[in-house]
């Protein structure tokens, strides 16, 4: 048996610039930082007393003979992928909701397709297993998916990605002191708004309107260069970054009219009411997980404004996707 353990994510800065659409004439740019909430995938070799190969449980139970009858696309195309010859059992459990904003449904292909490679005994590198996951869910499963999410799941840390040059990747860790660090952390609270929503299909849209969109992402990838001055620069004080992340919603709710709406509009303008200097919806938008930045002293008043919201504690995790327990009999 083998357990693999994959981090979730929050992004902070240029979202929008990791879809190929974009980044394959212009380059792209991200801030994200992967956190203690995690993916689990538990896989074994399945005793040959079935009448099916395959069995496969998430929210739902799928157990079939051949790789093509599975339905969940992601489990379909990895098990493809890595082409799979005998019979198998995955088990999926996570710590938070999908199609949330917090990049679940990669980290689900990265932990999956790390689980298989410990199956086939074998150890891919985190750049091998985020490369693969972008082509599973990008080519395979014809995903409306950017590139980020699948890098920071398989690298974890505090990390500026860039993508688009001859290495398609290149993942480089924010190297701040670690009191620097602890204190970003603590301004940030995460808020669940309590609906989810299909990724994909704002994604679609907005990968539709990219050529439209020209001088919004190219302030995107500015901010992450403002961000970087702030989180490397000798001021004690984060503020500034905190009123970036509110520049930079502004813009992002500008990218198209599904990613905000009335709702979401009304969450954020009473986090601001309450303290937060800034914040912004994570994903592709819709609905899912609500980042604000807020100082420790008002942190309790925020709570107070939205507390109609589930509050989620969480601290940043370093080791990206793991396998944490590997049993062969």
């Amino acid at each position: 048996m083998i357990i693999s353990r994959t981090p979730f994510r929050i992004s902070f800065f240029g979202g929008g610039t990791d879809y190929p659409a974009w980044y394959q004439e212009n380059g792209g740019s991200v801030i994200s930082a992967s956190i203690n909430k995690f993916c689990f995938i538990t896989l074994r070799d399945l005793p040959p007393f079935f009448e099916y190969n395959f069995r496969i449980r998430y929210y739902l139970r799928e157990e079939v003979q051949t790789i093509d009858a599975i339905k969940h696309p992601s489990v379909r195309e990895c098990f493809r992928f890595m082409q799979v010859d005998r019979g198998v059992e995955m088990v999926h459990s996570a710590d938070l909701p999908a199609q949330s904003g917090l990049g679940s449904s990669s980290s689900f292909t990265v932990g999956l397709l790390h689980a298989l490679y410990s199956l086939m005994y074998k150890m891919p590198t985190k750049r091998e297993l985020a490369l693969n996951a972008i082509h599973v869910e990008q080519e395979m499963i014809r995903e409306n998916v950017g590139s980020q999410d699948q890098t920071e799941a398989a690298f974890g840390g505090l990390n500026r990605i860039d993508f688009g040059y001859p290495q398609h990747i290149l993942v480089r860790p924010i190297v701040m002191h670690p009191d620097k660090k602890d204190r970003l952390c603590s301004h940030l609270m995460l808020f669940f708004t309590g609906f989810s929503r299909t990724a994909s299909d704002i994604a679609a849209e907005q990968i539709k309107r990219t050529r439209d969109k020209a001088a919004e992402l190219h302030k995107m990838m500015e901010l992450v260069e403002e961000a970087m001055t702030i989180l490397l620069g000798e001021r004690d004080s984060l503020d500034d970054f905190g009123r970036l992340l509110h520049e930079q919603w502004l813009i992002k709710r500008e990218m198209t009219h599904l990613i905000s709406n009335e709702r979401i509009d009304a969450i954020y303008a009473a986090g601001l009411r309450a303290g937060a200097l800034g914040g912004k919806l994570l994903g592709a938008g819709g609905g899912g997980f609500m980042l604000f930045f807020v100082r420790p002293e008002h942190q309790q008043a925020m709570r107070e404004a939205l507390k109609d919201f589930l509050y989620v504690p969480f601290r940043f995790d370093d080791l990206g996707s793991q396998i944490v327990y590997y049993g062969h009999h």
